[in-house]
């Protein structure tokens, strides 16, 4: 009985240091002073609120926005610039997508004079997709907060770099307050864009997967002259407790869908492996379905020799599963398809881009009678080459369609850019 109560009475103590202890840690963590605050990770936004707003303190504000613009307390930058003493919103801008990231791609998105926040909203994807003088005209300064994914065709870059150029051109300040890249900053991977490419879908001379925040990308195109020969007054708000082998998953952030088909941050790792290839029209990639981005697949294909085709390849950090399923909207709509699902097991070694590759590569040996650079419309191929940034690639695959014949040219450009790269980073 003794020897009970004392194992009892251990217990209890154990309990009651556990208990302090948990308490403790909650009081320190939850704290807004102290060497604790250190170890939160803040965005550009939260940054910027910290310090309540100070450096836009006197200044007529712009702000290019989306869904995606929250701070940690999932609360909307608008809302937020609105309630703050120090800053005088004047007009807000929105990208692709729209304000509230419910358009789908490619569709044109218009002006709004009048809005709940009593500030006109500026559509960058509709008449323009870049600020004109007379957006501007009222402004001290433009500030961009939206989401980035980190790869070279997702367009946000792309408004990113016309607004600095407009600031530049208008003589206004340009702050970007600087956000994760889900992708992480070691992954590079792509062919550097040829210039002759250069399209809304890819306008700098980067890798398809970049490697740097929005932030360090902006400073890149700053100190690049990729602005036509100017430079804007470029300030960024940077994160903080955020490192270059920091992941997302490590951050505790909640995602915001940066558009309709990007419901993860892993999603753009998948739009990596499939998203030229749905470019050409003629496979379902899961847009449409409930794995975006994360299927190849056709009327034609049988999903189990695909399925076993592809995992005798090897490929690391990847496996494939046959897959069969009726796309709700999109390419194939309601029809049966039959492909492969992409099941990324390691980030770090996986080679993302080449996916699509290989699989057209064994596509063309169960189908040699369809042959996606023939049977797919000029427009598409012309939309294949500007997401790739390049036609060599296309011209030189389709003559065998061996993987082994591109895979030098899908790393063209790749050591100058790293080298360039290290001069932008701004977290290490």
């Amino acid at each position: 009985m003794k020897t009970l109560l004392t194992s009892i009475k251990s217990l209890v103590v154990i309990y009651v240091v556990l208990l302090i202890q948990s308490n403790c840690a909650l009081s320190v963590s939850s704290t807004h002073s102290g060497s604790q605050k250190a170890l939160t990770f803040m965005t550009g936004l939260d940054a910027l609120l910290d310090d309540d707003c100070e450096p836009l303190k006197g200044k007529r504000v712009g702000l290019i926005t989306n869904q995606t613009g929250v701070s940690s307390g999932i609360i909307q930058n608008i809302e937020l610039f609105i309630e703050s003493e120090n800053v005088d919103l004047r007009a807000i801008f929105s990208p692709e997508h729209g304000l509230f990231g419910s358009i789908s791609a490619g569709k044109k998105i218009i002006d709004r004079n009048e809005s709940k926040y009593g500030v006109p909203i500026f559509s960058l994807y509709g008449d323009t997709r870049k600020p004109s003088k007379d957006m501007l005209k009222d402004l001290d300064i433009l500030v961009f907060d939206i989401q980035d994914i980190g790869i070279r065709s997702y367009t946000y870059i792309s408004t990113m770099g016309l607004a600095m150029d407009a600031a530049a051109n208008e003589g206004i300040e340009f702050m970007v307050l600087d956000r994760p890249n889900p992708m992480g900053l070691n992954k590079i991977e792509g062919n550097v864009l040829d210039p002759r490419l250069s399209s809304f879908i890819g306008m700098y001379p980067i890798p398809y997967v970049y490697g740097l925040t929005a932030g360090e990308l902006a400073t890149m195109i700053n100190d690049q002259d990729w602005l036509g020969g100017s430079k804007c007054n470029l300030t960024i708000v940077k994160m903080r407790n955020y490192g270059r082998e920091t992941s997302y998953n490590d951050l505790g952030s909640i995602w915001i869908p940066t558009s309709p088909h990007v419901p993860s941050f892993e999603t753009p790792m998948y739009m990596v492996s499939t998203g030229i290839l749905g470019e050409l029209g003629m496979f379902s990639i899961g847009v449409g379905y409930t794995t975006p981005f994360m299927t190849m697949a056709a009327p034609w294909i049988n999903s189990d020799l695909m399925a076993e085709r592809m995992n005798m390849l090897g490929l690391e950090g990847v496996v494939f599963r046959p897959v069969n399923y009726r796309p709700y909207y999109s390419f194939y709509k309601e029809d049966e398809v039959g492909g492969v699902q992409i099941h990324i097991i390691d980030q770090d070694k996986v080679d993302l881009i080449a996916i699509q590759f290989y699989f057209l590569q064994e596509h063309n040996i169960l189908y040699p009678n369809k042959n996606p650079f023939e049977e797919a419309t000029i427009g598409h191929l012309r939309m294949f080459d500007k997401a790739l940034g390049t036609d060599k690639i296309r011209e030189k695959f389709g003559k065998n369609f061996k993987v082994s014949d591109i895979k030098q040219d899908l790393r063209i450009g790749l050591n100058d850019y790293g080298l360039i790269k290290t001069k932008y980073h701004l977290y290490d």
